[in-house]
């Protein structure tokens, strides 16, 4: 556990505390669980029609982001729309689930409805993640501070050992969250405490032994059942995606900024629907031009490299949006990449990032 703490203020954007990027402010909206109906997906596109930049922005919590809402209301639009049920809560309802687990949908919103509830938790840190793994590892390795996997209660992603039934879940990740409000000090983030047995002083339940359990991130891509797993490039989905969606039917949007269409799609609008797609691969912050701290427009280097390995450009060190699991650290410089810490000049990208996939694949066999 680190000690560290931080001193500025928590900055993490909302709805009505925007974060001013270069292209405008920006507005993050959570959707606990990352679950949003056909219609509250059709107001998205239509504010972000309206008042934004002309798309939907996926983030690595399972969220969306609206950029460049530069006219008012937004607060108006989305609370008409039953996404902002708690307006003092709204930067802390940061809850991960699996999309392809019922019972992890299931307690996303009972989970959602008990944080609302206690006024206290609206002065919880906006970084502060909740997550639901129905068992499959999902999102149990996507770095929450408290995570109920299928029984198995996790705190920044390790185990407990304590066993809590399904029943008792939601009420067991809401006191983990207000004794951390009781001993937080400056601390934003469970993995800065200094030990986490406070956490778990009144929590009842069966005690084991704890266990490394496997993660398996990711969303397949393609039909799955009788829904469809999609991504749009660089998690950017313009509105006519989304609206395409939405005719499809309700969707969870995933940490691995791809979305389960629980529907028939009948026009994918571009979206990526095939696994063996190059750039599936490739996650990127907005760089250049939409953010002032950004040394290159990684987004259009990113999409000039073929086939690699899972794969993160930043434009600068805070490396805004990168994946929890392993992947391969690309980060601009003033004249170029480091890949891994190795520099790499911008024509050199495609090759070396192809050679570090085929090593990869070489790793494995």
């Amino acid at each position: 556990m680190s000690t560290s703490t931080r001193v500025r203020a928590d900055a993490c954007p909302g709805v009505f505390a925007t974060h001013d990027a270069a292209d405008g402010p920006l507005a993050r909206i959570r959707l606990p669980g990352g679950a949003i109906t056909k219609d509250q997906l059709g107001a998205l596109a239509d504010a972000a029609d309206d008042l934004g930049d002309g798309a939907l922005h996926l983030t690595s919590r399972g969220n969306i982001q609206l950029r460049g809402v530069t006219r008012p209301g937004l607060a108006a639009r989305l609370s008409a729309a039953g996404l902002l049920p708690s307006p003092p809560h709204e930067r802390v309802r940061n809850i991960l689930a699996s999309p392809l687990s019922d019972v992890a949908q299931r307690l996303a919103p009972a989970l959602d409805r008990a944080l609302c509830a206690v006024p206290e938790l609206a002065e919880l840190p906006g970084r502060f993640l909740f997550a639901l793994d129905g068992g499959r590892g999902d999102v149990a390795g996507e770095g929450a501070d408290v995570c109920w996997r299928d029984g198995a209660l996790l705190l920044d992603g390790a185990d407990t050992g304590l066993r809590v039934t399904e029943e008792h879940a939601v009420e067991t990740l809401i006191s983990v969250a207000r004794a951390f409000l009781r001993i937080r000090g400056t601390a934003w983030r469970i993995g800065e405490l200094p030990g986490t047995r406070p956490l778990l002083r009144d929590i009842p339940g069966e005690k084991e032994e704890p266990r490394v359990f496997d993660t398996n991130p990711g969303l397949p891509i393609g039909r799955i059942g009788d829904a469809f797993g999609v991504a749009p490039v660089f998690g950017r989905l313009t509105t006519g995606q989304a609206r395409a969606i939405a005719k499809a039917g309700n969707a969870v949007v995933t940490p691995w900024r791809s979305i389960l269409v629980l529907g028939t799609l009948d026009d994918d609008a571009g979206l990526i629907t095939d696994p063996d797609t190059p750039s599936l691969g490739i996650s990127a912050c907005i760089g250049r031009p939409g953010c002032a701290k950004s040394l290159a427009d990684v987004r259009a280097d990113a999409a000039r490299v073929g086939r690699t390995p899972m794969a993160h450009f930043a434009g600068c060190e805070r490396r805004c949006g990168k994946p929890a699991r392993e992947h391969v650290d690309v980060l601009a410089t003033e004249d170029g990449y480091l890949v891994d810490g190795e520099f790499v000049p911008v024509g050199e990208l495609a090759g070396t990032l192809a050679r570090k996939g085929s090593a990869e694949v070489k790793g494995k066999q």
